[in-house]
Parts: structure tokens; C-alpha cells; sequence
């Protein structure tokens, strides 16, 4: 059994368009944040069902959503994102959500509130300075 992986990054950053041509606002995780606290938002491996580890910390700061966790060993897929993290072959974070609040801004949607669900690591995050780092 080894340690787990600790990570820390930005999952999502205020007024910045990503791929899919969505805006996070300042403010929009408060809310989601709050009912449900880290410790409820999944830690995902490519946004698919088996949690790979835990959240201990998130928070909006001036620059954006900052995450901070724990990569475990308790699945293969887990031990998987372990090494790459590791290696620096999988450094990407991208958000899943439902949007409660958002407007139309031209071709953007500006999202002000959000319903939190889950932070994947990922190969190639839709927000592309969404990233993390081995802590």
C-alpha cells in the first residue's frame, strides 16, 4: 500500500472562457459549497463514477476555484492517477456541474451560480489553465 497523492490546484478560474465557451464568476460555488462542503464533491478520474480520492479543501480566492486533496490507493484506477500525477502525465482538473444561475453574454454563458458535483483530473481539461500539481 502506498501513500496517497497529494494534489492542489485551480479547477475552474474567474472570466475566463474555456473550450465549451463557459464563464465562472466570481461567487458561483459559494453556495454549492457550502450544502455540500469538499468532503461532498467527488474527486473523479476523466469524470467517470469511481471517486479516486478525496477533496480536503475548496475555496474561491481572488483568482479562482482552488482545490486541494488526496489521490488514494484503493483502486487500480486510483493507483493509475497516482503514478501519472506523479510522473507529470496528468495534470489537468475539469469541473462537473449543473448550472443554476447563468445568462448569455454573446456566445458565452456566464455561469453565477453552479451546483457542484464532482472535480476530475483529466488528460485535457476543457478550461485549459484548469491544473494541478503534486503537493
Amino acid at each position: 500500500m502506498t501513500e496517497a497523492v497529494q494534489i492542489q490546484g485551480y479547477a475552474s478560474l474567474w472570466g475566463i472562457a474555456d473550450l465549451n465557451r463557459d464563464v465562472t464568476m466570481k461567487g458561483c460555488f459559494d453556495a454549492s459549497l457550502i450544502a455540500r462542503g469538499a468532503a461532498g464533491v467527488r474527486m473523479l478520474h476523466q469524470h467517470e463514477d469511481a471517486p479516486i480520492g478525496v477533496w480536503d479543501e475548496m475555496c474561491e480566492d481572488e483568482r479562482g476555484l482552488f482545490v486541494s486533496g488526496r489521490v488514494m490507493d484503493w483502486s487500480a484506477q486510483g493507483r493509475l492517477c497516482q503514478a501519472l500525477v506523479r510522473a507529470g502525465a496528468l495534470d489537468g482538473l475539469s469541473i462537473g456541474f449543473r448550472a443554476v444561475t447563468a445568462r448569455r453574454d454573446g456566445p458565452l454563458r456566464v455561469l453565477s451560480a453552479v451546483d457542484l458535483w464532482e472535480v476530475s483530473l483529466v488528460t485535457f481539461p476543457m478550461l485549459p489553465g484548469a491544473r494541478l500539481e503534486a503537493a
